[in-house]
């Protein structure tokens, strides 16, 4: 679990120097943090299955917007993002900005088992400062040697406008009990217009194409594609059926789940290689396990914007009169500033089984069978041959 230092009252540090992230966090914000971490604590505990030693992997997936770069995220709201995030075992993070500084205090509060790997900045007005970056639980994963940018060559892009992805997809490897797997993080073209749309499924063509041969050549063949596609429901279809088409398929709990903290698109996704080496736990009803996490029902809720009303009006950077109008002041809260705090797209996860002891030895007791077959036919010939 996280540290919770910050949270605690003065006097514990009169008799201890304990480490603090946030050293002028207030009293009322530490009061408000707490009773936000226990609601998170909650449904979190009710919402994302178990760890199980050697059976199971929580992996999640979560564009945090500006993560790095903005100036309105308070210390309230990095305490809730490194709650959420501690409850799973490896988090593939999109835009990741030029800094670290935010990765770094997400580490710091999630404590030593922690660590991260990030890539390099996508530079140029395209690329927009951003990167990819993989924040894992070293208790529970392991990385496994392989990492890279996907970048594209000439000979798949000559009959192409596009030469680059505008944020290079960032991959990693990693090992978990019985398994070896890579993850691809992506962050695709955004906007609905008819020229983002042809736009981002020539990216996608592309980074098929290029995923054919890496993983032909040089890659695993089991990987994990994850990140904001920034697939739109009424236009994207067929860029989705792209993925199906080149063999891998969407985790089924996570089809048509809304991921942006509107509620209205399903922009965040993740794909694995078809076959049975990606065997995803299923629950009583032999669902798949997975699912979107909705902080804002638990923190920065509808109708709190009075208890951040002084931080809202000291970020409002517009003209409308936001400290006498109380619609004003909830549109401000529920649309932008709440967003900047958290994110404006949600987190999603799946439950991965790690464990194939079962049928490892499943397999190995039908080849022993076969060998006690085989033994028992060469002893029977052996008989046979020394009786004549």
């Amino acid at each position: 679990m996280p540290v919770y230092n910050d949270l605690r009252p003065k006097k514990d540090f009169e008799k201890t120097d304990f480490l603090q992230i946030f050293p002028d966090i207030d009293v009322e914000t530490k009061l408000r943090a707490i009773k936000g971490i226990i609601r998170l604590k909650m449904a979190l505990g009710v919402q994302i299955p178990a760890r199980k030693s050697e059976e199971n992997l929580l992996i999640a997936s979560w564009n945090i917007k500006e993560f790095g770069h903005t100036k309105q995220r308070r210390p309230e709201a990095y305490l809730y993002i490194a709650e959420i995030i501690s409850n799973f075992d490896l988090v593939v993070i999109q835009e990741v900005k030029s800094t670290l500084k935010d990765l770094y205090l997400l580490k710091r509060l999630l404590g030593n088992d922690w660590e991260y790997l990030v890539s390099d900045i996508t530079s140029g007005k395209d690329g927009n400062s951003e990167r990819s970056a993989y924040v894992y639980n070293t208790k529970r994963v392991k990385l496994s040697g392989i990492a890279g940018e996907l970048v594209l060559w000439d000979e798949i892009t000559e009959d192409s406008e596009i030469k680059q992805l505008k944020r290079t997809p960032y991959l990693t490897g990693f090992r978990a009990g019985w398994k070896d797997f890579a993850m691809l993080s992506v962050h695709l073209e955004p906007d609905k217009d008819k020229k983002s749309v042809a736009f981002r499924q020539e990216e996608v063509r592309l980074l098929l194409a290029a995923l054919k041969r890496k993983i032909k050549e040089q890659w695993t063949s089991r990987l994990i594609i994850a990140g904001d596609f920034n697939f739109y429901k009424s236009k994207d279809g067929p860029t989705v059926e792209m993925f199906n088409n080149a063999g891998f398929r969407e985790i089924d709990s996570l089809k048509n789940l809304d991921t942006n903290a509107s509620g209205s698109e399903v922009f965040d996704r993740m794909f694995v290689n078809r076959g049975s080496y990606f065997q995803i736990v299923k629950d009583a009803y032999g669902e798949e396990k997975g699912g979107v996490f909705d902080p804002f029902k638990l923190v920065y809720r509808e109708g709190e914007e009075t208890l951040y009303r002084d931080l809202i009006i000291e970020d409002y950077g517009g003209n409308r009169d936001i400290e006498n109008d109380p619609e004003v002041l909830r549109s401000q809260f529920q649309t932008y500033w709440k967003r900047n705090q958290i994110s404006d797209h949600l987190p999603i996860w799946f439950e991965l089984n790690i464990d194939d002891s079962v049928s490892f030895l499943d397999i190995n007791s039908k080849a022993l069978e076969e060998e006690k077959l085989g033994l028992k036919a060469r002893d029977a010939e052996i008989s046979e041959a020394e009786s004549v």
